[in-house]
């Protein structure tokens, strides 16, 4: 099967520093949100967490981030980093990643219990992120 074709750019491999930085931001505002019951706030943070470690790893690992449309093709990118659970990890990110839309603009409430579910994914996520990654 031929790996599919996935729009990227080059970047510097010391520039997952930023992307993890901007990773913490997002996690910590993740918390903060959760203790103040903005669940909105919650998700599209933990989305945005899981969209930041996605671009450290790939930039540490491979030189590249994905500059595709679609955030699901940085999974397949995951996938090609030298780690032996990445995959079990790119499926984290792509749950995570599928609440995007429905977070962000579906016309409903984004409720406590799935701001608990996708919390936690994004914790999963970035710790691990951050266990492949040099300090």
């Amino acid at each position: 099967m031929t790996p599919k074709n996935i729009k990227t750019t080059a970047v510097n491999k010391s520039d997952y520093i930023i992307y993890l930085k901007k990773a913490n931001d997002f996690y910590t505002i993740t918390q903060k949100a959760g203790d103040s019951g903005l669940w909105a706030a919650v998700g599209l943070n933990a989305v945005h967490c899981a969209i930041s470690c996605c671009d450290a790893l790939l930039a540490f690992y491979l030189g590249i981030r994905s500059v595709s449309d679609n955030h699901m093709d940085a999974a397949d990118l995951l996938m090609r980093i030298p780690q032996d659970k990445s995959s079990g990890e790119a499926s984290t990110y792509k749950r995570i990643i599928a609440k995007k839309n429905l977070i962000a603009y579906d016309c409903r409430e984004f409720r406590q219990t799935e701001a608990i579910d996708i919390s936690k994914q994004a914790e999963r996520f970035y710790n691990w992120t951050l266990s492949n990654l040099p300090k």
